[in-house]
């Protein structure tokens, strides 16, 4: 009842506000950042990816040929950083580097539903974690708080590989596919799974995809991710520093209607 009473008075508050200006300044991401944090379909899909990812791993268990690791991205993947959105969201910012590393201090993400079960799992049956990042690795020791604080397994600076020259994740792959048998990775954007995505349209995108179908749902498990990523990126092509109106009227020639 104080719910619906509190919708009531901010619907007749903001009626008038409505007319002179915006409530947010970069306002794209509103509904996104609102589905991530407060829709049981995003939780629904978490769920469904990592028990997928469970029984996949039981499957690859069966044939254990060496030590087996599992590889993950971390942001939105196990860790949900909404948080730092939704604040950039109300002061009208958008994102910038400096409000990032001040949410990343904090080490006050939380897992992505099902991601610390899954890995526990995992590493109680003797898999090693990897964590494959694009944080800095000036971040490292905050997020190493954070896992920690969330009791992920493998949580040591040793298995957690962030950026230092190149933001592409595949050689960081290969360090520990040379040492391990890699039977699963996940990540919220392509670009955790193979270098054939890095800097590809969305023809080449789609396509790359399709080549590898077979393993989606098997060896690469993906989250769901609709606020940032790779994919918004191709829709500018790649084009850096557009405002907001200029990505408006790129993405609005990009809408297909009947």
């Amino acid at each position: 009842m104080k719910q619906r009473l509190l919708f009531a008075m901010l619907l007749l508050g903001s009626a008038a506000a409505a007319q002179e200006k915006p409530v947010f300044v970069n306002d794209q991401k509103l509904l996104p950042v609102l589905w991530q944090q407060h829709a049981a379909e995003y939780r629904a899909l978490c769920y469904q990816a990592f028990n997928i990812a469970a029984l996949r791993l039981n499957e690859a268990l069966k044939h254990r040929k060496g030590r087996p690791a599992i590889i993950t991205d971390l942001d939105e993947t196990i860790l949900d950083n909404s948080y730092s959105e939704a604040r950039s969201l109300r002061e009208g910012t958008g994102y910038s580097q400096a409000g990032w590393k001040q949410w990343t201090d904090r080490s006050d993400a939380t897992a992505v539903p099902g991601a610390v079960a899954f890995l526990q799992l995992a590493k109680s049956r003797g898999v090693a974690i990897f964590y494959i990042s694009n944080r800095d690795t000036t971040e490292l020791q905050s997020t190493l708080l954070n896992l920690r604080k969330l009791q992920l397994p493998d949580a040591e600076l040793s298995h957690m590989l962030f950026l230092k020259t190149t933001s592409s994740k595949e050689a960081r792959r290969q360090q520990i596919m040379n040492r391990y048998n890699v039977i699963m990775l996940l990540g919220d954007n392509l670009n955790d799974f193979t270098a054939a995505f890095e800097k590809g349209n969305i023809e080449n995108r789609f396509a790359e995809t399709d080549k590898v179908r077979a393993e989606w749902g098997r060896r690469f498990i993906v989250l769901p991710n609709s606020t940032y990523g790779e994919w918004e990126n191709a829709l500018s092509e790649y084009r850096r520093g557009l405002t907001k109106f200029q990505k408006d009227s790129i993405y609005r020639t990009l809408l297909k209607a009947y």
